[in-house]
């Protein structure tokens, strides 16, 4: 996955950048009939700050002005997405299976127990997913990384012509 992203400022072997956060809205073309377009296009378009360390592996010099590409590798933003959104919903329905499971057998008493027991599952499934999420190395997989930087093209006032 790429972005582009603004350099605002550089300080101290640190990069500030500015990258527009976009929705999926925009591109679609029920957006004029969707109410979630109706929205998108109503609340204005936020901007994503964040600082960067300078990397020593590019050739260009780098000035405040410029656009840099940004990438993170989408095996990790799958990963990371696959563990925030399927762990807690699969808590919940395990754990909800188990407090059936256990009311059927006479073990627990109402059914107010087998759906607090759900709740419980699912809230264990979100606690896992944070801790993963929390973990050195996972932060360090979605850090983004500059690729290249695009150099702001030289402005030309007048042209002269022999």
């Amino acid at each position: 996955m790429e972005e582009l992203a603004e350099i605002v400022a550089i300080k101290d072997d640190q990069i500030t950048l500015v990258s527009q956060v976009k929705s999926s809205c925009n591109s679609c073309s029920q957006v004029s009939t969707c109410a979630s377009g109706q929205i998108a296009k109503a609340i204005p378009h936020r901007k994503l700050s964040f600082t960067l360390p300078y990397p020593q592996s590019l050739s260009v010099d780098i000035n405040v002005g410029d656009c840099a590409v940004l990438s993170l590798p989408e095996g990790h933003v799958l990963q990371s997405a696959w563990q925030v959104y399927l762990l807690p919903i699969m808590g919940l329905f395990t754990f909800s299976a188990f407090g059936q499971l256990m009311l059927n057998q006479q073990v627990l008493t109402h059914e107010l127990q087998s759906l607090l027991l759900g709740v419980l599952g699912g809230y264990l499934g979100y606690r896992l997913a944070k801790h993963l999420q929390n973990q050195l190395g996972n932060i360090s997989k979605l850090q983004p990384k500059i690729l290249r930087i695009l150099t702001k093209p030289i402005e030309i006032d007048t042209v002269e012509s022999n």
